[in-house]
């Protein structure tokens, strides 16, 4: 079944995220990647439109991806997004990516972000490609979505 998913990652880690959201595993009918300059100009207008511009990206979908990379347990808006998963009833599972080539630059340390009560995966290239649509279905039928 087609599933809407939010992924949520630190943006440090968007060249990482992207490999991920682009291994075709995923069809996505929207934009798949988030350019630089538009999460500073929704950052500019300050919190509450950061705020507001996560719930509208969250609208209407029922699975939440959180790729965690080293530093994505320092991240407020990452938290922001898991609450809000939460509240709104998403399925739920974080992907560890630590160790997704970045564009030829070094793996790094995952930080051990997982959330409780939801299932954590470690993406591996060649394996994690055939498994992350049946680790989305399996997250959005155990929120009943």
């Amino acid at each position: 079944m087609a599933r809407k998913v939010f992924f949520s990652f630190e943006y440090s880690d968007v060249n990482r995220a992207m490999i991920v959201r682009k291994s075709n595993a995923i069809i996505a009918d929207e934009k798949v990647y988030i350019d630089k300059a538009d999460i500073e100009k929704v950052e500019r207008q300050g919190p509450d439109a950061v705020r507001r511009w996560i719930d509208q990206q969250l609208n209407g979908t029922s699975v939440t991806v959180v790729l965690v990379g080293a530093e994505t347990d320092k991240s407020k808006w990452v938290r922001y997004e898991i609450d809000e998963s939460i509240r709104r009833g998403n399925g739920i599972l974080t992907i560890d990516i630590s160790q997704v080539g970045d564009f030829g630059g070094p793996p790094t340390r995952w930080c051990g972000l997982t959330v409780n009560g939801y299932p954590n995966y470690r993406w591996a290239h060649g394996t994690s490609h055939d498994s992350i649509g049946k680790w989305i279905d399996d997250a959005a039928k155990k929120a009943g979505r």
